[in-house]
Parts: structure tokens; C-alpha cells; sequence
């Protein structure tokens, strides 16, 4: 008996095809949202890193570092703003609430860092030189919570935070549906779920 062929079966290359023919819009279209009006200075080119051993995934596409990138310095902004509204706010529903933000976002953050130093120099390079203000309004949101009187600290914090946060949401959306690293995906995924349960927490609280 002729030994069976390893190849994949005729069926499964086809949904190998479909899968890969749907993505290839999907990345044009996050590249479309991170890029459009972003300031970004490039996309890094694909980088991949191999290991003996076990499989380790270590492979990051343009598009994953990409979002990496720009993850990183959305989270830098956020630490910020926390650490700011945590020095103004007094309310303890409030504090309770940043200071858990600003404990998960610390540890996103160290493993974003950690994966983009494994994509290569041209990840991080990228990330360093990624201009962020163009999808962003962190730095007019700092500003306002600086100003705000002491009676309006709680409010404006509540708004800043929310409104970074939902970008935060809509980019990691955009990822989930076009990144091709599992992991980053799976991140992404995650980012996405924390930020909308973080926005409807800050929406009840505005609203109390």
C-alpha cells in the first residue's frame, strides 16, 4: 500500500486559502486605522526569531509590531494620566479603579517591551521613534486635569480617562481582526475586553 501523503488534503488547502485571502484586507485595514492621521513614521518590517528547542512564538509580522508599538506609547500616556489622577482625585471609587489600571497596564507594558525587543532592532526602533499625537489626545487631556479646580478633578479625570481608554479599545479591536501573531492577538483580545469594562466603570462613576 502506497504510504499516505503528508500534503494537506485538497479541502483544507482551499480554507487555508479563504483564511489567508480574508485577512489580507483585514491587515490593509488596520494599517488603514493605526496609520490614517496617526503621524506614525513607518511600519517595521517583518522580523522573525528562531530558537532550538521546544516552539516558542517569536515570529512578530509588520502589522503585530506595529500595533505593539503604538500600544506602548498609548500605555505610557495611560500610566501617566493615572499617576496624575491618583495625585488629585480623592474619591476612593476612583482611586480604587486607577490604581487597578494602572497595576494591569504596568504589566502589559513590560511584556509589550519585552516582544518588541524579540521582533528585532527594527521593532523597537520603530517604537521609538513612533509619533503618538496624532491618535491621541493624552497630552490636552493631562493639561485639562492639571487645570482643574480641585471640585473638578474627579470629573475631568473620569472623562480623560475614558475618552484614552476607548481608543484604546479600538485599536486592540482592529488587531484582534487583522494581526497574524497569536499571541499579540490573544493580548489584543484582551486589551480590548479590560478597556470597554474600564469605560462603562468610568461612565457609572461620571454619572453617580
Amino acid at each position: 500500500m502506497r504510504p499516505r501523503s503528508a500534503c494537506a488534503a485538497p479541502g483544507a488547502r482551499r480554507d487555508t486559502d479563504r483564511r489567508t485571502a480574508v485577512r489580507r484586507p483585514l491587515a490593509a485595514a488596520l494599517v488603514a486605522v493605526l496609520l490614517a492621521g496617526a503621524g506614525c513614521t513607518g511600519q517595521p518590517a517583518p522580523t522573525a526569531a528562531t530558537r532550538p528547542g521546544p516552539a516558542v512564538e517569536t515570529a512578530t509580522s509588520g502589522i503585530d509590531a506595529l500595533f505593539l508599538a503604538m500600544m506602548v506609547a498609548h500605555t505610557e500616556q495611560t500610566l501617566e494620566i493615572a499617576g496624575l489622577g491618583l495625585d488629585r482625585t480623592t474619591d476612593p471609587e476612583i482611586r480604587t479603579l486607577v490604581a487597578a489600571v494602572r497595576a494591569t497596564e504596568t504589566d502589559e507594558l513590560a511584556t509589550m517591551r519585552g516582544w518588541l525587543r524579540e521582533a528585532g532592532p527594527s521593532a523597537v526602533a520603530a517604537a521609538e521613534r513612533h509619533d503618538h499625537s496624532g491618535h491621541s489626545d493624552a497630552a490636552a487631556g493631562l493639561a485639562r486635569l492639571r487645570a482643574a479646580p480641585p471640585g473638578e478633578a474627579d470629573r475631568v479625570l473620569l472623562d480623560v480617562l475614558a475618552a484614552h481608554q476607548r481608543t484604546a479599545a479600538r485599536l486592540a479591536g482592529a488587531q484582534v481582526q487583522a494581526g497574524t501573531s497569536a499571541r499579540v492577538r490573544d493580548l489584543a483580545g484582551r486589551i480590548e475586553r479590560s478597556r470597554t469594562a474600564e469605560v462603562a466603570l468610568l461612565t457609572k462613576l461620571r454619572t453617580r
